[in-house]
């Protein structure tokens, strides 16, 4: 594919910062190219609402008093919309630019979607000798500098100007094309853009309407069941990863020749994705989701007491819902015995434990690690089982299932005001009771008295998400749970 054949935007913004969730746009210019020519070329000024830094002002030329009086991004919302859509979004460092817009437009409900290319990555993987990949890197390497843009009258166009740099932009990709051989720069393209080359089974239209956002999808065979089920927070990257042949697995090769269509469904953001994947994994167990199927092999390790040697439980066999404060001790989960066993040798190799007191023999006399002067003696009476599984519990302690940090159910609410999508999570003892979009579920929900079946795998989800999120999780019954906190 041609670079230029467009519709192509090449677009650059000066921003008061550099977060996209916290700053604001002050500039944003847009080349337009079809079949190889400009077909517009278009520019202003944003008022961004709030001061620009001093040392952003003296990078980008752009001050307080330039800004004040020029539109806010809300008068340009659907003018900047317009020039972008069906085009291919070029710009140099494109994630900061593409999430800058999203995020302007999701302050108004607007999603915007397009296939992005950036030209660092662009410059890195068509001349990685080159010593820097900037833009005035690639100004200097390529003599991409124009002293007319300094010059022209009513416009900013020079260097640090988001007209300038978009021109710049589109100067190198001028150079690219006549430089390069066109079936490298096809190449290159279709690899940073992940473009997927659809099986002939699946209608040319399969991935229209994969959304941006976070959710779970489902690939089917000739049957009503899924053969995956995936998720993420951007199911259209995502999706469309798997038909891309560089980036393709074993596992997305046999999916290719079997799939005959997709559906996928949105959540209000990465926790009900991950939530709502580990629940239909177990539910219908697809052929290629290994990982996540529910095995009966799975449990936990237990100590009974400190005299006693440590034990394999499976997960069936644990009352989940009597465990509270001040209940015995569970180490793991584990996939298997097998999988206990292998931790218990590690452990009892770095922290010199007796083999029969870990029940791994029977007989009398010094137990086998002891021969090899790996066992601290707790088998010929030189140190107390009491002293023995102490340190045996110290040692397992980082794979302690912790208790319920609550006194009771909790919500966490997730919500996309762009897609008018908001989710409550309803949690407990490590398991979730439920995903609800509107009060009286979540209140049917939090009355619940029955727990679903304990799942490692939302055990996980939940301990990490908890820990990089604190604060989110709000009791209930609560008067209000979907207003914000």
């Amino acid at each position: 594919m041609s670079l230029l054949e467009g519709p192509v935007a090449f677009v650059d913004l000066e921003t008061t910062g550099t977060s996209a969730t916290s700053d604001r746009v002050t500039e944003v210019a847009i080349v337009r190219v079809a079949e190889g020519e400009v077909v517009e070329e278009w520019s202003s000024l944003v008022d961004p609402g709030c001061s620009i830094p001093e040392d952003i002002q003296a990078l980008t030329g752009i001050t307080n008093e330039m800004v004040r009086g020029a539109p806010a991004f809300a008068q340009l919302r659907h003018e900047v919309l317009a020039r972008l859509e069906g085009h291919l979004f070029v710009a140099h460092n494109a994630r900061f630019d593409y999430g800058f817009l999203k995020n302007e437009f999701a302050r108004f409900d607007m999603a915007f979607t397009a296939d992005v290319l950036c030209t660092v990555r662009l410059s890195r993987r068509l001349y990685p000798e080159a010593d820097g990949h900037s833009l005035d890197a690639l100004i200097a390497r390529h003599g991409l500098a124009d002293p007319l843009d300094a010059l022209e009258t009513g416009v900013r166009a020079g260097r640090h100007s988001a007209l300038g740099d978009a021109r710049a932009i589109l100067r190198f990709a001028r150079v690219v094309e006549r430089d390069r051989p066109a079936d490298e720069v096809a190449a290159a393209v279709r690899r940073l853009l992940k473009i997927p080359s659809l099986p002939p089974q699946l209608p040319p239209d399969a991935l229209e309407g994969v959304p941006e956002a976070p959710g779970v999808y489902r690939f089917f065979g000739v049957n009503d069941l899924p053969l995956y089920i995936g998720k993420s927070v951007n199911l259209r990257d995502r999706v469309r990863s798997h038909f891309t042949s560089d980036y393709r697995n074993a596992n997305d090769h046999r999916l290719s020749a079997e799939i005959r269509r997709l559906d996928w469904i949105e959540t209000a953001g990465e926790l009900g994705a991950l939530l709502l994947e580990a629940r239909l994994v177990k539910e219908v167990a697809p052929l290629h989701n290994a990982l996540l199927r529910r095995r009966r092999t799975a449990g936990v390790l237990r100590l009974p007491s400190l005299r006693e040697a440590p034990e394999f439980v499976g997960l069936d066999e644990v009352d989940w819902d009597a465990r509270g404060p001040g209940a015995e001790p569970l180490y793991g989960p584990f996939g298997s015995p097998r999988a206990a066993r292998e931790l218990l040798e590690s452990v009892a190799a770095e922290a010199g434990l007796c083999w029969r007191l870990l029940g791994w023999e029977k007989r009398g006399g010094p137990c086998f690690a002891r021969q090899v002067r790996k066992c601290r003696g707790a088998c010929v009476g030189e140190e107390t089982p009491e002293a023995h599984n102490l340190r045996l519990a110290t040692a397992l302690e980082a794979r302690r299932i912790p208790d319920w940090p609550f006194a009771g159910p909790v919500a966490v609410v997730e919500r996309d005001a762009a897609r008018g999508l908001e989710e409550a999570h309803v949690l407990h003892q490590w398991r979730h009771l439920g995903t609800a979009r509107g009060e009286d579920e979540l209140a049917s929900l939090a009355a619940a008295r029955e727990l679903p079946p304990f799942d490692p795998d939302v055990l996980k989800v939940l301990r990490r998400w908890l820990e990089a999120h604190p604060g989110r999780a709000r009791a209930l019954p609560s008067a209000a749970p979907f207003e914000p906190a």
